[in-house]
């Protein structure tokens, strides 16, 4: 169906047409003889319809009708009777009259992906009646049979009914799966940007922190050429300011840099909010993913019962994405780490807790120093040792605090971040 024929209106009516035409030579005749047969074609026609909306109903049904006389017209001359050909013509006649009356009631049925499965299936057993009644009607004109009794046709009412909603069905389990592959798709992307946006969060704060420093030591820099200057040491004082000049390039360059990051930062925050819960399941997901990377096994437990919108949930997800990952990096081999967000006294609290490795006593003070470090890896490099840190200045950012003790039974951490409440909740 990707070929440049299918790819024209004409070439997906016919399409149909044929798929139509086969589908209903799988039949039942439920009353005696050949007068009147139950087959497939029309719940085949009714799921092409739905499935290519684009076609118009009417012409869809024309062709149809054209289609399934000659196919069936073809079966009688060819295989296996020998039919003579006006009477074969005669005999299936009526059955392009049910496709296109069918086709031109349902073009009543506007925008039929929009409308509720229910009331679809309705409208297409209506069709379906209305369509059954018009072909009687020509077998009665063409053929002279008799009408059916009252019996006959409320079972091809009930016929109409379950091979309508049988066609619908499929197509709303269809219509289904392919708005779950959407929607899983839209979340995968979702949790991309998520992640994109904690990164330049962490970037953005980092960088400005520089930009700042590089502000302060070129007005130092540039003091301390005037003093040279003045003390008569013209020599030195011209070398400080041709360093004085470039790190003064250095810091516009920096500048353009974090104003581009800070468009992009923006767009990042005004794009939308997010629920605390929502966080918590993104984060403990991805983390899941990182402890299986590294080939551990942890559980992760969660209680979440402040549920709050925030605004600010980039800077909050960098903040628990890192406190999360140490955690995850401090559990040998398998452990549990847990994650609890709660309201308490105008405070948000954010508690994240550990059984891995925990820390030294003495080094309780120096865990949110920059540079220091716990983790090693195999070959005894040392991390970067900036990840605390980065979490302590966002802390400090929004008021807060952090603490870290020893939790009350057991090895590992316990890391309390307690934020105003009012400085990340989103007001209504």
């Amino acid at each position: 169906m990707t070929g440049p024929f299918f790819r024209h209106r004409a070439g997906r009516m016919l399409l149909v047409a044929a798929g139509t035409a086969i589908a209903g030579e799988f039949k039942i005749n439920p009353f005696d003889g050949d007068i009147f047969r139950i087959a497939l074609g029309s719940s085949a026609f009714l799921l092409f319809l739905l499935l290519l909306r684009d076609l118009p109903c009417l012409k869809t049904g024309m062709a149809t009708g054209a289609v399934v006389l000659l196919f069936r017209v073809a079966l009688d001359v060819l295989w296996p009777n020998h039919a003579p050909p006006l009477q074969s013509f005669c005999n299936h006649i009526s059955a392009a009259v049910y496709y296109i009356a069918f086709g031109a009631v349902l073009s009543f049925v506007r925008r039929l992906d929009r409308v509720h499965p229910l009331l679809l299936g309705g409208a297409a057993a209506c069709a379906d009646f209305i369509s059954n009644e018009a072909e009687l009607l020509t077998r009665m004109l063409v053929l002279g049979t008799s009408s059916f009794h009252l019996s006959e046709w409320a079972y091809l009412s009930l016929i109409a009914v379950l091979r309508t909603y049988f066609a619908t069905g499929i197509y709303s389990s269809m219509a289904i799966y392919r708005m779950r592959a959407v929607q899983a798709e839209q979340q995968r992307r979702i949790d991309q940007m998520l992640g994109f946006g904690s990164g330049l969060y962490g970037e953005v704060f980092y960088l400005r922190k520089s930009v700042d420093t590089v502000e302060r030591l070129t007005a130092e820099s540039y003091g301390l050429y005037r003093d040279l200057k003045q003390d008569g040491r013209t020599a030195h004082a011209r070398r400080l300011l041709d360093i004085t000049q470039q790190i003064h390039e250095v810091k516009k360059d920096s500048q353009r840099i974090l104003a581009g990051l800070l468009k992009l930062s923006e767009q990042e925050d005004a794009a939308a909010d997010m629920r605390l819960a929502q966080m918590a399941d993104f984060l403990l997901k991805s983390n899941a993913e990182y402890a299986r990377m590294l080939g551990k096994e942890i559980s992760f437990e969660q209680m979440v019962t402040a549920n709050y919108r925030t605004n600010r949930y980039i800077p909050l997800l960098t903040l628990l994405n890192n406190l999360l990952a140490n955690a995850v990096e401090a559990i040998e081999e398998r452990g549990t780490v847990g994650l609890r967000i709660f309201e308490a006294e105008g405070r948000t609290w954010i508690v994240v807790q550990d059984n891995g490795r925990g820390f030294e006593e003495g080094d309780r003070d120096l865990l949110f120093e920059p540079g220091f470090t716990t983790k090693f890896d195999e070959e005894g490099a040392a991390a970067t040792g900036i990840g605390l840190s980065h979490v302590r200045d966002i802390v400090n950012a929004f008021g807060g605090r952090i603490e870290v003790r020893a939790p009350v039974a057991g090895p590992g951490a316990v890391f309390e971040v307690a934020i105003p409440t009012i400085t990340i909740k989103r007001g209504d």
